[in-house]
This record gives C-alpha cells, sequence and structure tokens, in this order.
C-alpha cells in the first residue's frame, strides 16, 4: 500500500514537474516572439552598453540592428539577446561585387563576434526597391553573404534574407487575393527561389499605420486592434484587424508567385506618437494601444495560419532625432533618450 501511494506520488510529482516545464518553455517562446528595432539615427541617444542593458531589463529578447555597429556588437558579448543584422543598402554593391568583399564584411561583423552574440538574422538591404539602382547587387550580395557564413559554419545558426514593403503589393484585397506589383516581380522572383531553396523566411516591414493614415474608408478599431466582431469577410476567413488582413495578403501573394513555403518575419511594425498625419491618429495612446495588442496578438498567428505565432519587431527603441523624411519619421521611439518609457508597455 506504501508502495503504491508512493508510485502515484512520484507520478504526480512527475507530472506537475513535466506541465512546470512546458509552461516555462510556452513562456519564453512567446516573450522571445518580440524584439525591438535599434535605430540609431539621433544625436541624444543613450550609450551602446546603456541600450543593450535596457533591452535586457524590459526583457526584450531580440533586437534588429540596421548596420555592424561595432560597439553595439562589443556591447551586446553574453547579453543574450538574438540579433537580426543588417547589412545597409551603402554596402550592397560592395558585397555583390566578389565574395572576398562577403567574407571579409561576414568575418568583421559576424564571425568576430559569434562565439557570444547570438545572430538570428542577416538582412541584407531594407526596402530596396526595383527602380533604385542599387537593386540589381541585392541578390547577389545575399549570395554572397549566405556562402560566407556557411563557410563560417554558421550556415545552420543564422539564416539570410532581406527585408520589404508592403508597398510591393499590386492587390491586397480582400486578402486572399494578394499579389504583388507586376514591375516588382523581376526583384523579388529571385529573392523568393533564393529563400525557398535555402529555407529562410521573407522580412516584412508591414505598417498598417500607413494604411490607415491613407485610407479613410480604414477605421480606427480595425488598424489598432480593437474591433469586437469581424470587418473583412474574404471566406472562409474572417478579419478583426488590418495587421493580419495584410500579413496574410502577403502570404497569398508569396503563394502566387513560388513561395508558398516561406515564413514571414515582421522585421518592422509600430506606431508613431507625433508628426502629423492626414487623419491625425499620431498621438501616445494610439502608439500604446497599437504596440501592446500588437505584442499579445503575435502569439495567436493569422486566420490564414492559426495558431502560428508571429516573429515581430517592434519599430523602434528610440526615437531618432536626425532621420531625414517626414516629421512622421522621428517619432516612433518606445523610450525616451533618459531611457524612460515614453508610455507604459509590457513585453511580457
Amino acid at each position: 500500500m506504501a508502495k503504491s501511494n508512493l508510485a502515484s506520488n512520484f507520478g504526480f510529482m512527475a507530472s506537475t514537474m513535466l506541465l512546470f516545464a512546458l509552461l516555462m518553455a510556452s513562456l519564453h517562446t512567446t516573450s522571445a516572439q518580440i524584439g525591438v528595432c535599434y535605430g540609431m539615427l539621433g544625436n541624444n541617444l543613450p550609450p551602446k552598453p546603456e541600450v543593450i542593458a535596457l533591452y535586457n531589463q524590459r526583457n526584450i529578447r531580440r533586437m534588429r540592428l540596421y548596420d555592424p555597429n561595432q560597439d553595439a556588437l562589443q556591447a551586446l558579448r553574453g547579453s543574450n539577446i538574438e540579433v537580426m543584422l543588417g547589412v545597409p543598402n551603402t554596402d550592397l554593391q560592395r558585397v555583390a561585387a566578389s565574395q572576398a568583399n562577403a567574407n571579409t564584411w561576414v568575418q568583421n561583423n559576424v564571425r568576430n563576434y559569434a562565439g557570444n552574440v547570438k545572430f538570428r538574422y542577416i538582412a541584407v538591404g531594407n526596402e530596396v526597391k526595383p527602380s533604385d539602382s542599387l537593386a540589381q547587387f541585392l541578390v547577389p550580395a545575399m549570395r554572397n553573404i549566405r556562402t560566407a557564413i556557411v563557410a563560417a559554419g554558421l550556415g545552420n545558426q543564422i539564416k539570410v534574407s532581406t527585408a520589404i514593403d508592403t508597398g510591393s503589393l499590386g492587390e491586397s484585397f480582400p486578402p486572399s487575393k494578394g499579389s504583388f506589383r507586376p514591375d516588382y516581380r523581376q526583384l523579388l522572383d529571385p529573392i523568393i527561389r533564393f529563400l525557398v531553396n535555402n529555407q529562410a523566411p521573407l522580412l516584412v516591414n508591414l505598417y498598417p499605420y500607413f494604411s490607415y493614415d491613407g485610407n479613410s474608408a480604414i477605421s480606427l478599431d480595425y488598424a489598432l486592434f480593437r474591433s469586437q466582431s469581424p470587418v473583412v469577410s474574404d471566406p472562409p476567413l474572417q478579419y478583426r484587424n488590418l495587421f493580419d488582413a495584410i500579413l496574410d495578403a502577403v502570404y497569398a501573394a508569396l503563394e502566387k508567385s513560388g513561395g508558398g513555403s516561406l515564413e514571414i518575419v515582421v522585421s518592422e511594425s509600430g506606431w508613431p506618437t507625433a508628426g502629423g498625419g492626414a487623419r491625425g491618429a499620431t498621438n501616445i495612446e494610439n502608439a500604446r494601444t497599437y504596440n501592446q495588442n500588437l505584442i499579445q496578438h503575435v502569439k495567436a498567428g493569422t486566420p490564414k495560419k492559426p495558431g502560428k505565432p508571429i516573429e515581430t519587431y517592434i519599430f523602434a527603441m528610440f526615437d531618432e532625432n536626425t532621420k531625414q523624411g517626414n516629421e512622421i519619421e522621428r517619432h516612433w521611439g518606445l523610450f525616451l533618450p533618459n531611457k524612460q518609457p515614453k508610455y507604459q508597455i509590457n513585453f511580457n
């Protein structure tokens, strides 16, 4: 009797421990689904080590870096933060010109740090458009960087991709009709083939804010994840938020372009706190609502891919006061230069 009791107690304890382990693994997976983009186009930003410490203090487990800033890479050593590292557009021609140039780039910016920096992706180029003079160098640069990564023994750890914007979509409504613009296909088709062959995800910068601001038919609740009932019907699927609709439109476009097997990583998304806009929606409350709801929402997937968490990077860690372009470009930060949150947000 005692032996039987012991066995049943042990079984209960074992199952409880297993349940706890699974819960912790689940918590780790969901919390790690969100990263934050660390842009540096500001003259009032904290020192790099303080920024990396802030990521850790706030439990932000992933970071997008737009270029291989050596001070930031040094500060990332031993941090356990997973990194998406960018090859800037200005480097594309040089990296595409020869394998030796790509090898040097990877040696200086990846291999020199790979022992204690957790690189996850190399994003070769950002939002390169077919009309850009650099477009011809994009896929050759991706190939050369990938070859250098494999030669360094990091091919299984680090995926090579590029980030596109949703301006590449020709049709997006309803989401199942999603397709790429004909003028983008010459650029995108070889990118898609490269990603399929190397089982790497496509990186997509996805901003419901701009769709909302440019289309008076879109409600603010739909853009901010606040709609309580379906807004867009695309049988058999129903959409309650704009983020899912845009993302599934990109998935539909990929299916029509030979990329049906690809995953998408949302490499930028966010909401500005100031800077104007046609519909006056740039304020702290809308930014807080969008980003907090985004953090919760990406754990659950989209109607097209339910239950599949969406790896997503919020733009951005700080306002960038020297960034070029319209005023709105300088007001996307989650944190002030003094490292205090611009508004309260929970990354868990």
